[in-house]
């Protein structure tokens, strides 16, 4: 199911292919924290040989989604509570300039597919499905800061997203779905009021109210049972 829907291009070679859908594949939380990862597994879920897999799996060690450990194996990172703010800092540091910088209503041509995200972020809220919920919030902050054009922005804060994705997944699948603000409506509107400073007020308040709360709850039910276990 993981690789379903990325019909592989014929324009890219097969290990620029193969890196593509296991970046997005951490990204939005499709290995969990702490997983190892290994070459032959990979190759055989991709339909690939063992050299492309190994290549990506380099590429991404570089990147930080994926760590090396001491006996070569590779696996994925988790976070701790420290870590975790840091990486919610520098997405607060980053996004709103990303959203709402000196040109920020080209967005008003990506109204229809930002609302869409959208959509598609409270019909996985409503059945559960965690996984496509971090999937389209992604797509929806990705679909906002593209329309920047030449913006340097966004690799900076994929590379925020490669160490959030596979925690966020987890943290939401351990707490109750009922808390959500909805922050992403407050920027849409921002959008069509061409309020620069509402839309960025909005993404600072959506990370910090959205991402930092499922990553605290975490933390703290995690201390819970540490306590009581």
């Amino acid at each position: 199911a993981m690789w379903a829907c990325d019909d592989r291009q014929t324009f890219e070679s097969v290990k620029q292919w193969v890196y593509r859908v296991l970046r997005r594949g951490i990204m939005m939380g499709q290995f969990e924290p702490g997983d190892p990862v290994t070459i032959n597994g990979l190759a055989d879920a991709l339909g690939v040989s063992a050299m492309p897999v190994r290549e990506a799996l380099h590429r991404l060690v570089a990147d930080g989604a994926l760590e090396l450990l001491d006996n070569r194996r590779v696996r994925v990172p988790d976070l701790d509570p420290q870590g975790f703010e840091e990486v919610l800092e520098a997405r607060v540091a980053l996004e709103p300039h990303a959203a709402g910088g000196p040109t920020p209503f080209n967005a008003e041509l990506r109204l229809p597919r930002l609302k869409a995200f959208d959509q598609q972020a409270d019909q996985a809220l409503a059945i559960g499905n965690f996984g496509r919920l971090v999937e389209a919030n992604f797509d929806f902050h990705r679909c906002l800061y593209e329309a920047r054009p030449g913006t340097v922005m966004l690799p900076l804060i994929e590379s925020l997203w490669l160490r959030l994705g596979p925690f966020m997944r987890r943290a939401g699948e351990t707490l109750s779905q009922t808390y959500q603000v909805d922050r992403h409506a407050e920027a849409l509107a921002a959008i069509v009021n061409r309020d620069a400073e509402a839309l960025k007020a909005a993404i600072a308040a959506d990370i910090r109210d959205g991402t930092g709360y499922l990553g605290r709850g975490h933390f703290e039910r995690i201390a819970a049972l540490g306590r009581t276990g």
